[in-house]
């Protein structure tokens, strides 16, 4: 017969596996500045050869360095400003996060919204990584939340902001460190239906522009009512403070709408062009988004299509790479280089290089550049 847990039984249950399981990581930066250059390393969520779920930390041509189990599948990882500190969340809509430092043996920390909310798979640190945000459902009230967890007080919820929309995921922190930005899907979930989509009909998705420390409605940017069918998901910065934007279409898998956009505070969206017989492949679906570390690239991963995107700066059009499975993307070690992720496979954007993980993974839809 199976144990019935409760929360806190099964909380318990759960960090004492992460516990006994999690390797210490005393020699990860030694490590990546051996043989004098300093590797660049990355992390993702992670399915392992044996159906466990994890977090792995890895170079830029795949080998392993760390692996942290999780209780359950992962989506994004967010480390604080600080560096030490990172926070991989459940993909949606699981309840747990799990805080690991990324510099000394400390034993990582698993913590859950609560009972009435699910978290979305994304957050950001507050600039002095006291506090982490992170996009939750307020299923019941079916509208978008922000959780603010205290990362000094064990990752205490200490309160909530709302997304001023429904199916808030992806949030990014501006550089002016007051201001944050969410993409509202616009679909409205809830934990007894699983994923499904309860209100594809009168969707209306948007980005919007928050006040961290008063929660106030800065700006709130909205799509045309013909799009209103365009999920707004991932988003990442541009040097310039514009905003880029990809979109999943729950619309007509006929139509052919616009899946990424940049969206600057003065202009609103701006539709970025692709070639007909590029766009009809993608499936609609655009999986994450990335800029170079000089903002000279921006990439967009399209999972269902097999295929990632490349763009410039100023929005247009370079090329469409395939890779099966394409999704996680992440600032490359070189200035104008991105890395991605798809199945166990890694690729150099833009020159195309590939090398495999070094252990028997399939990388989940995010990955980051470790600090």
């Amino acid at each position: 017969g199976s144990m019935r847990l409760t929360g806190i039984d099964r909380r318990r249950v759960l960090l004492g596996g992460l516990s006994m399981l999690a390797a210490p990581l005393p020699a990860v930066r030694a490590w990546a500045q051996s043989a004098g250059t300093a590797r660049d390393l990355f992390a993702s969520a992670c399915r392992m050869a044996d159906g466990q779920f994890s977090v792995v930390l890895f170079d830029d041509r795949g080998t392993v360095v760390r692996t942290l189990p999780l209780p359950d599948r992962g989506h994004d990882i967010v480390q604080a400003a600080d560096r030490r500190l990172a926070v991989a969340f459940a993909r949606r809509p699981g309840t747990f996060a799990v805080s690991f430092d990324l510099t000394a043996a400390a034993e990582p920390q698993l913590f859950s919204c609560p009972s009435d909310r699910h978290f979305f798979g994304h957050g950001v640190f507050s600039p002095d990584g006291r506090l982490l945000y992170a996009t939750e459902n307020d299923f019941a009230g079916a509208r978008g939340v922000i959780g603010v967890y205290d990362a000094t007080d064990q990752f205490r919820r200490i309160g909530e902001i709302p997304t001023y929309g429904v199916g808030p995921h992806e949030l990014l922190l501006l550089a002016d460190g007051r201001t944050l930005v969410v993409a509202n899907g616009g679909i409205e979930t809830h934990p007894n239906s699983g994923r499904m989509p309860l209100n594809i009909a009168s969707m209306k998705p948007s980005v919007v522009m928050i006040e961290r420390d008063s929660g106030a409605l800065l700006q709130q940017f909205l799509l045309e009512d013909r799009l209103h069918q365009l999920s707004l998901r991932h988003m990442a910065l541009g040097g310039d403070g514009d905003v880029w934007v990809g979109a999943q279409y729950e619309g007509p898998a006929d139509e052919l709408p616009p899946l990424v956009m940049k969206l600057s505070r003065d202009e609103g969206f701006t539709k970025l062009k692709l070639p007909e017989e590029v766009q009809s492949g993608l499936r609609n679906y655009i999986g994450s988004v990335a800029v170079s570390r000089d903002g000279s690239l921006l990439a967009a991963s399209a999972p269902r299509g097999n295929t990632v995107l490349l763009f410039s700066a100023d929005g247009g059009f370079l090329e469409a790479k395939s890779m099966r499975d394409a999704c996680g993307l992440a600032p490359g070690p070189h200035a104008g280089h991105l890395t991605m992720s798809g199945g166990a496979m890694l690729m150099d954007l833009p020159d195309g290089a590939q090398s495999r993980a070094s252990v028997e993974v399939s990388f989940d839809n995010h990955m980051v550049r470790i600090i």
